[in-house]
C-alpha cells in the first residue's frame, strides 16, 4: 500500500468528493473509471486525454499497469509514471481499478463484496483507504513522554 502522505489521503479526499459530486464515472472508460478519476486529480490530463492515450496501447488499466515501461514513449506510461511519482504503487492501482486491497476490504463493514463498476463502491473504498493512511500516519506521531520534552515542540494557546 501506498506510504501515507498528506498528499495522498488528500488526492483521495478529493477524487472521492469530485466523484459524489457527479464528476463522471465510467468504469468502462479508461479515462473515467476508477483509476481514471484518480489520474484526472493528480496529473493534467483530462478524461478525454486519458481515453485516447489508453488507447494507443492494448488492455485496461490492470494489463497497462503489468506492461507499463517508462521509455516506452507512450503517453499512457507517462500518466502511470506520474501516479507513481506521486506515490501510488503499480498493485495499488490494479488494487483501486478492481477494488480488491484485502486491507482497506477488511476495514468496510456495511457491504461484504464491492462492485468495481458502481460509483458508490468506488467511492467507499477510496475513502476508505484515505482513512487508513490517515490512521497509520497518526500512529507514526510521536508526542512528548513528559513535560520537559514539551519545550522543543511549538504549542499555540489561546
Amino acid at each position: 500500500m501506498a506510504i501515507p502522505s498528506l498528499k495522498i489521503i488528500d488526492a483521495l479526499r478529493k477524487t472521492a468528493r469530485q466523484l459524489e459530486n457527479g464528476h463522471r464515472y465510467e468504469w468502462g472508460n479508461m479515462g473515467s473509471c476508477n483509476c481514471g478519476n484518480l489520474a484526472q486529480t493528480i496529473t493534467s490530463f483530462s478524461r478525454g486525454e486519458i481515453q485516447r492515450y489508453a488507447i494507443e496501447k492494448r488492455g485496461d488499466w490492470s494489463e497497462q499497469l503489468m506492461e507499463y515501461c517508462p521509455s516506452s514513449g507512450y503517453p499512457m506510461d507517462l500518466i502511470i509514471e506520474k501516479m507513481i511519482d506521486f506515490g501510488f504503487t503499480k498493485q495499488d492501482l490494479r488494487h483501486l481499478e478492481w477494488l480488491s486491497d484485502t486491507e482497506i476490504l477488511s476495514q468496510i463493514e456495511t457491504k461484504k463484496h464491492l462492485n468495481r463498476n458502481l460509483k458508490s463502491d468506488t467511492i467507499l473504498y477510496i475513502k476508505t483507504w484515505a482513512t487508513i493512511l490517515e490512521d497509520k500516519m497518526l500512529h507514526e506521531v510521536k508526542l512528548p513522554k513528559n513535560i520537559s520534552e514539551i519545550d522543543s515542540y511549538a504549542i499555540v494557546t489561546n
